[in-house]
């Protein structure tokens, strides 16, 4: 199928051309026409899919088509909500591309830096906005946003928008748009959680699933490495030492840990970089900057992060721990072996891991060969189990049951054998006893 085939404007046709697509991706033929037509989606699909294009190209046409009939400054017609700053910017960076054939104006507004640029942008007047949840919210307090003539409203990244707890800040931004408006849904993951969240914004929407969850791309070679968490260190430089790949993303559990891992590289003469929540924008775009160009060898990242990082040539992924979550596994190795590249996926797995390591096979349904032959192999492969206590047989049971019964301070017998001072005191600290 051609793009010409999805009754797409000349326009955007144009710009398509000039960005060198030449074909839609599998959502792309799915959800274009859906969302051309006015109808709410729901949308699933792994990163790296087209997922951006999807909305975007249709978003541009329905909004060229209608002309703004009030005079005066330009509205804001369509908001897209992201949960970070790289990825808002990625999606504002696509409307420019894909739109820019078209009359329209965008703008792209996040948290971490001074807000004057942005209020800027959108007093001089835009159709269309992109928005982290927190800048939004801010500038709708300060009455600088005004969202009464929203005719388009897209939630993306909607499974990262509930870990990192913007389900509030959701809420909030849909108690202030249009109740008649058109909604568009886009999750790579699809928990019950998520479902629940979409049934309270999509009006019979229509699904669209280009990927099962549970899989993962073909031509992604996925490995583990059993090790101890202390020697995990030792193992990524040795494995960095030994492979030729020019760019290679790591993905760690927490801030800190990424930080720390960039200090241990740094001393082994590795070029790395961490991003970040903790990092200020600048710090955050020139390291992926400077990841893209090549400058820095290895992009120590968290998952939140990540969501922003769109590179087509990654070619190599690593788990430096093993996500609790089996859904996000997909997401991270879904980095790599992108646009129909090969990629590979290596995993860090200790002992406490295990039990992750299991729920994600089950879930994608294949068992990750093990790398047994490193310098770095785990002491304990398998963690310890509790051993049982052996069962009495039938006679020391009942001798000890016999035994119990005895010696119970509860038996009547019992109490009338119990010291004179001990019974008094009993009496005395019951409810009917002395009290002053």
């Amino acid at each position: 199928m051609l793009f010409e085939q999805l009754e797409i404007i000349d326009p955007i046709l144009k710009a398509l051309k000039e960005e060198g697509y030449e074909k839609p991706t599998p959502i792309q033929q799915k959800a274009i026409p859906i969302i051309l037509k006015g109808t709410d989606l729901l949308g699933c699909a792994q990163t790296g899919t087209g997922k951006t294009a999807a909305f975007a190209i249709p978003i541009l046409q329905l909004l060229s088509a209608k002309k703004e009939q009030e005079k005066g400054a330009r509205k804001i017609r369509a908001i897209i909500i992201t949960p970070t700053r790289e990825l808002a910017i990625q999606i504002d960076e696509s409307f420019a591309s894909y739109g820019r054939n078209l009359p329209l104006k965008h703008a792209v507004i996040f948290g971490g830096v001074s807000q004057s640029s942005q209020v800027n942008q959108i007093r001089a007047g835009i159709d269309i906005l992109v928005a982290t949840p927190g800048r939004l919210i801010d500038l709708v307090s300060q009455g600088i946003i005004k969202l009464s003539h929203i005719e388009l409203f897209v939630l993306d990244e909607a499974d990262r928008m509930l870990d990192m707890g913007f389900i509030h800040d959701v809420q909030k931004i849909l108690r202030i748009i249009p109740t008649e408006r058109q909604s568009l849904f886009f999750s790579a993951t699809m928990p019950p959680s998520i479902m629940q969240l979409a049934s309270t914004i999509l009006n019979n929407p229509e699904k669209v699933e280009v990927t099962p969850i549970s899989s993962t791309a073909e031509k992604i070679q996925q490995e583990v490495y059993f090790c101890d968490a202390k020697l995990k260190r030792e193992l990524l430089v040795h494995i960095l030492e030994n492979d030729k790949n020019d760019s290679i993303l790591v993905f760690t559990r927490t801030k800190h840990g990424a930080d720390k891992i960039v200090t241990y590289l740094s001393k082994k003469e590795i070029k790395a970089a961490a991003i970040h929540g903790n990092k200020s924008q600048n710090a955050r775009q020139n390291a992926l900057k400077n990841f893209k160009n090549k400058t820095i060898r290895v992009l120590i990242a968290t998952d939140i992060a990540a969501r922003g990082i769109d590179i087509d040539e990654l070619a190599f992924v690593i788990n430096y721990e093993i996500p609790n979550v089996p859904e996000t596994y997909v997401h991270r190795i879904g980095r790599t072996g992108r646009a129909g590249a090969s990629g590979k996926a290596i995993s860090f797995c200790d002992i406490e891991e295990r039990p992750f390591l299991k729920d994600i096979e089950k879930l994608i349904s294949i068992k990750i060969p093990v790398v047994t032959e490193h310098p770095y192999p785990a002491q304990n492969l398998v963690p310890p189990v509790a051993e049982k206590p052996a069962k009495p047989n039938k006679k020391k049971k009942a001798a000890m049951a016999a035994n119990k019964q005895q010696n119970s301070p509860n038996r009547k017998n019992n109490t009338s054998q119990a010291p004179k001072e001990e019974r008094s005191n009993k009496k005395k600290w019951s409810w009917g006893g002395d009290r002053k």
